[in-house]
C-alpha cells in the first residue's frame, strides 16, 4: 500500500495541524526536488499549521515526472526523516497539494502561476536552472526553450497583466549570491525579450527578495525507503531524509501577501547578504572541499572526510582562518559560533551525505564558494593554502575516471588533462570566470 490521504498514520508520527481541504494554493515551486520539500515546505506546512491559510503549494518539475509519480498518487504527502546521533524524527508533510510536470502539461503550469490565488512563485533549480552564460548575462536561446522557468514565470505574467491582476514574489531558494537580485535582472532581460510591453509592469508590480537557505538533504536511498515503510506501515516513495537543523534568512520585500514563515522559524531581514556571504563561503565552501579532497582520499561519505584528521585540518582553516575574515557579519553574528556548529553537523554519522553528490555543477558553484574568497585575500597579497589545495583536488577528480555531472563536463575535462590546466580554467579568458587569478 501507498501512503494517501486515508492512510492511518502511527502516534509516534507527527500529522499536519490544519485540515488540508479546506486550504487552497497560494505558492507555485518550481524545482520541487528533496531541498524543497525539507525546508521551504517544512516551514510553510509550519505556518498553516499555525494558523495561516490558503498557502498550498503546487509543485512543478520542469522536465523529470519522478517527483510527480512519488507524490501525486499519495494525495501530495510525504514523509521528512530528520536525523542526529541521538535519534530520528518522522513528520508527515501536508503542504505539497499535487505536482505538475511542465514537459506534459505546459500550459497547467502558466495557469497555476497566473492563478488570482497565486501570491508567491519560488524556484529550487540549481545554479545552472538560471541559464546565466559565463558573463552572467542570460542565455536567451536556452531561456526560451521549452523548459526554461523564464518562460513559463513570463507567460503567466503576460496573462496576470492581461487580467488585471496583481505581480507576484518570484523567490530564489538557491545556493546562488546575491540571488534576488540576480533573479531579478535575469527576468527583465527574458521579458524584454520577449514580453518588453511587461517590463514597466514588472518593475512595478513584482518583487524578488534575497534569500539564504541552509539544510542539509542527501539523496533518499532504497533503504531509507525501506525504513520508512517499516515505521509506516505503508509505501513512501516521496520520503526526504535530512537533519534537524534548518535555516532560512529572508529579505523581507515582498510584492503581495506571505505566510507568517517568521513565526516558525524563518528570519525576515532587511539585508540577507551577511548570512548568505557566511554560508555561501563557509558552509558550502567547506562542503565542496570536503568532496573533492574527500573523493580523492577513498571517504564516501561527508562524516567519514570530515573525521580524516588531515581533512578536518584544511577544513577548519578554510572557514576560520580563509573564509571568515571576508564576511562582514551582521550584529550578533558570530563567525566563530557558526564554524564550531559546521563542524559538528558534518560530523553527524546518522546522516550518510555523499561526497559525490556534492561534487556535481562544481563549475557553477566554485565561483562564489571559493574564488570569491580567493580573490578578497589575493588584493591583500594574501594566499590561502586551503582553498588552493581544494581546487587542486577539483582538478584531480576532473582527471580521474569519474564520471563528471557538470554542464561543462566535456570542456572542463578537456581543460585539465594537460599542463596548465589551472590557467585554462581560471585564467583570463578560462572557463570559470572570476576576479582571482592564479599564481
Amino acid at each position: 500500500m501507498r501512503l494517501s490521504a486515508e492512510t492511518l498514520i502511527p502516534a509516534s508520527v507527527q500529522a499536519p495541524g490544519y485540515d488540508r481541504a479546506a486550504q487552497t494554493a497560494g505558492i507555485v515551486h518550481i524545482g520541487i526536488g528533496a531541498f524543497h520539500r525539507a525546508h521551504q515546505a517544512v516551514y510553510t506546512d509550519d505556518a498553516m499549521a499555525a494558523g495561516e491559510r490558503d498557502w498550498g503549494i503546487i509543485g512543478v518539475s520542469l522536465r523529470s515526472g519522478d517527483v510527480a509519480s512519488q507524490l501525486n498518487p499519495q494525495d501530495g504527502l510525504y514523509t521528512v526523516s530528520a536525523r542526529s546521533a541521538v535519534g530520528t524524527g518522522l513528520r508527515l508533510i501536508g503542504a505539497v497539494q499535487k505536482v505538475l510536470v511542465a514537459a506534459d502539461d505546459p500550459q497547467a503550469v502558466i495557469d497555476a502561476i497566473a492563478a488570482p490565488t497565486t501570491h508567491i512563485v519560488s524556484f529550487t533549480v540549481t545554479e545552472k536552472g538560471y541559464l546565466r552564460t559565463a558573463d552572467g548575462s542570460l542565455d536567451l536561446a536556452a531561456a526560451k526553450g521549452p523548459s526554461s522557468l523564464y518562460r513559463f514565470v513570463g507567460a503567466a505574467l503576460a496573462a496576470r497583466h492581461a487580467a488585471g491582476l496583481s505581480g507576484l514574489t518570484l523567490l530564489s531558494c538557491d545556493n546562488l549570491a546575491n540571488n534576488g537580485a540576480v533573479l531579478r535582472r535575469l527576468m527583465r532581460e527574458y521579458l524584454a525579450s520577449d514580453h518588453p510591453d511587461l517590463v514597466d509592469w514588472f518593475d512595478a508590480q513584482c518583487r524578488c527578495p534575497a534569500t539564504m537557505i541552509d539544510r542539509i538533504v542527501p539523496a533518499t536511498t532504497d533503504a531509507d525507503r525501506a525504513a520508512i515503510e517499516s515505521a509506516l506501515g505503508v509505501r513512501d516513495e516521496g520520503v526526504v531524509v535530512t537533519e534537524g537543523f534548518s535555516q532560512w534568512v529572508i529579505e523581507n520585500d515582498f510584492a503581495g501577501p506571505l505566510p507568517r514563515w517568521e513565526n516558525v522559524g524563518a528570519e525576515l531581514v532587511a539585508d540577507v547578504a551577511p548570512y548568505e556571504t557566511a554560508k555561501l563561503r563557509m558552509l558550502n565552501g567547506a562542503h565542496s572541499a570536503l568532496a573533492y579532497i574527500g573523493l580523492g582520499k577513498g571517504h564516501d561519505y561527508v562524516h567519514q572526510a570530515i573525521a580524516d584528521p588531515a581533512i578536518r585540518a584544511v577544513i577548519e582553516r578554510l572557514m576560520r582562518d580563509e573564509a571568515a575574515p571576508t564576511i562582514d557579519a551582521a550584529p550578533g553574528q558570530d563567525l566563530s559560533a557558526y564554524a564550531d556548529a559546521l563542524l559538528a553537523r558534518f560530523a553527524n554519522p546518522a546522516l550518510h551525505h555523499r561526497l559525490i553528490q556534492i561534487a556535481m555543477d562544481g563549475s557553477q558553484k566554485i565561483p562564489q564558494r571559493w574564488l570569491e574568497t580567493l580573490a578578497w585575500h589575493q588584493k591583500r597579497g594574501a594566499r590561502c593554502g586551503s582553498l588552493e589545495a581544494a581546487i587542486a583536488a577539483w582538478i584531480a577528480f576532473l582527471r580521474s575516471d569519474r564520471p563528471i555531472d557538470d554542464p561543462l563536463a566535456d570542456r572542463l575535462r578537456a581543460a585539465a588533462a594537460g599542463p596548465y590546466a589551472i590557467e585554462r580554467i581560471f585564467g583570463e579568458g578560462g572557463l570559470v570566470a572570476s576576479d582571482w587569478r592564479p599564481a
